[in-house]
């Protein structure tokens, strides 16, 4: 994967149709016109430079990376359109590493206007990060990751997925044009290394020779190698019969040397005409090197690899002749050797995260990449701790005090639980203080005074044993202080509860009343509202029915002079019905009427 910074579309360039990806969603920064520092940079029109606004640390994070071993370049840019330091010096770090600090000068030198490191790529992702140091803004051409095979560059059992090999020098000698990989028609699993050429190792010491012949085993597996890098090579004379090629190196570093060998001199028939010894800053790494002896034949590639440990600040790479009076060389890589920085662990990185989010932490805190490496560059504010058990990275310690903090103080604070020190103090931070600050069991010292936390104090706070220091003053917090931390006071704690009205229960406080939990205030005021619309409910149905009960009188009392007039009339009639029947009796009784 290649990426052209600061471009918006992709981009293919000459004379090989590279394909370089649009640089979009990996990063932060400002995109720019690009100026190349060097004809070897890549011919794009654009970089992606970074602020010191933006934080000290930026990272570019990729991702759906697949696990294996790559070469990582960076080439760097020049941004010729703003007034500033035109030769940025900043410091940069792979998977949290730091491979790379630029040096002043570098725009004069091809072989610096780009860092390059072989590195195991595990987890899926692949950070490169760049820190500024004062000197400029970082900025950035293009990166490139390319993958090699696993076992590319195995330099003995030290040789670990943990180690990564920082590219010192990568020199084909005899040759007079800088060649990438791909210019030697070399295999893409050779990860395109850049070859520097270098025509004498000093003036009237060595001659040139080159080939046209093919040479055998040269790409080979793991590294693969170009055929063409053994086609030129430096040759000593007779008024100089030793080569040597000295360059400035890191003190106190590992290096791995790599030495490319082809006998491509006619003069040269057979085995046992050109014996040299090979010597690191003076030591002997190889005796009675015989190139077609040991490769087999004539025009044969033959790599030979030593692990050496360089004091000063000079390694030097010496050919002694012993036999045919000349010595050969071909190519030589010098790698230095890092050990991989051990990471933060990952739940309290996304914790870390979470609490940048919630606070609205500004730009210039530059949290990006892992907060305690590379050691030179943690984040401000999160004190780190190495346990040597797990061989990861805590967080011990937040000293983020007036820094104009906003928003809230999540729940995910719990999550950091090697805390020991949090110092949030004078900021605008609002909301409850989270209850789960009372699962962190090593916290000593709780400052968050002076903000604009508001509710009670949670109940949680009393299990953090080993509280020695808290301070809650300046805030609008209320209730009353739990026991647990009142009883605290006897034992020799500072505790700080003052400039908060609504607190009360602990001497230099108010008096509480009777102290009601959050769940018992909720429970009597629900039950006071239910208890209320069952009074209304019951007062609206007593009085429909006592409604009911005088609309129903009323009507009584009206119909009353009619009812009785017909109570009357009634009574008459049965009177009457009684009397006809008497009489009718006692006619029957009688006999038959005079009329009959």
């Amino acid at each position: 994967m290649r990426i052209s910074c600061g471009a918006r579309l992709n981009v293919h360039t000459a004379p090989t149709n590279t394909l370089w990806y649009k640089d979009f969603a990996y990063t932060g920064g400002i995109p720019a016109n690009a100026t190349r520092p060097s004809y070897i940079s890549p011919p794009l029109k654009t970089l992606r430079y970074f602020p010191l606004s933006s934080g000290p640390n930026n990272c570019y994070n990729i991702n759906r990376v697949p696990k294996g071993h790559y070469t990582v370049r960076v080439f760097f840019g020049l941004d010729g359109h703003r007034n500033f330091d035109n030769e940025p010096l900043f410091d940069i770090s792979i998977e949290g590493t730091q491979i790379y600090s630029l040096k002043s000068g570098w725009t004069n030198h091809d072989d610096q206007v780009f860092t390059e490191a072989l590195v195991f790529l595990t987890d899926g992702t692949a950070s490169i990060c760049f820190h500024s140091t004062g000197h400029g803004d970082p900025a950035i051409l293009s990166i490139e990751i390319l993958q090699m095979e696993d076992r590319a560059y195995y330099f003995g059992p030290a040789w670990v997925q943990g180690i990564i090999l920082r590219t010192a020098a990568r020199l084909s000698c005899g040759n007079g044009k800088p060649k990438f990989d791909v210019d030697y028609s070399g295999d893409h699993w050779g990860g395109d290394r850049f070859w520097s050429p270098i025509k004498t190792f000093g003036q009237g010491s060595d001659l040139a020779r080159s080939t046209e012949s093919g040479i055998k085993k040269a790409s080979n597996a793991p590294n693969y190698y170009p055929e063409a890098l053994y086609q030129t090579a430096l040759v000593s004379t007779d008024t100089q019969p030793d080569l040597a090629y000295t360059m400035d190196v890191d003190p106190n570093r590992n290096y791995s040397i790599w030495l490319h060998f082809a006998e491509i001199d006619s003069s040269v028939t057979a085995a046992g005409k050109r014996v040299f010894d090979i010597l690191i800053n003076g030591v002997v790494a190889f005796e009675d090197v015989d190139i077609v002896k040991m490769s087999g034949d004539r025009y044969t590639a033959l790599v030979l690899n030593t692990t050496v440990t360089v004091s000063g600040r000079i390694l030097t790479i010496g050919l002694h002749p012993k036999e045919g009076s000349h010595a050969i060389i071909n190519a030589i890589e010098v790698f230095e050797i890092l050990t991989a920085e051990s990471k933060t662990s990952l739940e309290e990185v996304r914790a870390l995260q979470s609490l940048k989010s919630a606070l609205s932490l500004p730009l210039r805190f530059g949290w990006n990449g892992d907060p305690c490496v590379p050691q030179e560059h943690p984040w401000n504010g999160a004190d780190c701790h190495f346990d040597k058990t797990s061989s990861k990275w805590f967080i011990d310690g937040l000293s983020l005090d007036n820094q104009g903090l906003r928003g809230f103080l999540p729940n995910d604070i719990s999550r950091l639980h090697h805390l020991q020190n949090i110092n949030l103090s004078d900021n605008s931070i609002r909301g409850a203080v989270p209850p789960s600050i009372g699962t962190i069991p090593g916290l000593v010292v709780l400052d968050l005074s002076y903000n604009s936390f508001n509710g009670s104090i949670p109940e949680s706070l009393g299990q953090l044993t080993s509280l020695r220091r808290l301070n809650l003053n300046g805030n609008s917090l209320s209730g009353r202080v739990p026991a647990a931390l009142g009883g605290r006071l006897l034992h020799g704690a500072s505790f700080n509860f003052t400039d908060n009205a609504g607190l009360c229960g602990i001497p230099g406080l108010r008096t509480c009343g009777p102290h009601l939990s959050a769940g018992e205030k909720i429970g009597i005021a629900f039950g006071t509202s239910v208890g209320f619309l069952l009074m209304v409910i019951c007062s609206m149905c007593w009085w429909k029915r006592r409604q009911n009960i005088l609309r129903a009188q009323q009507i009584a009392e009206r119909g009353a002079p009619y009812a009785k007039a017909r109570t009357q009339l009634s009574h008459d009639i049965q009177m009457t019905r009684h009397y006809s029947h008497g009489n009718a009796r006692t006619a029957a009784e009688n006999g038959p009427s005079l009329l009959s």
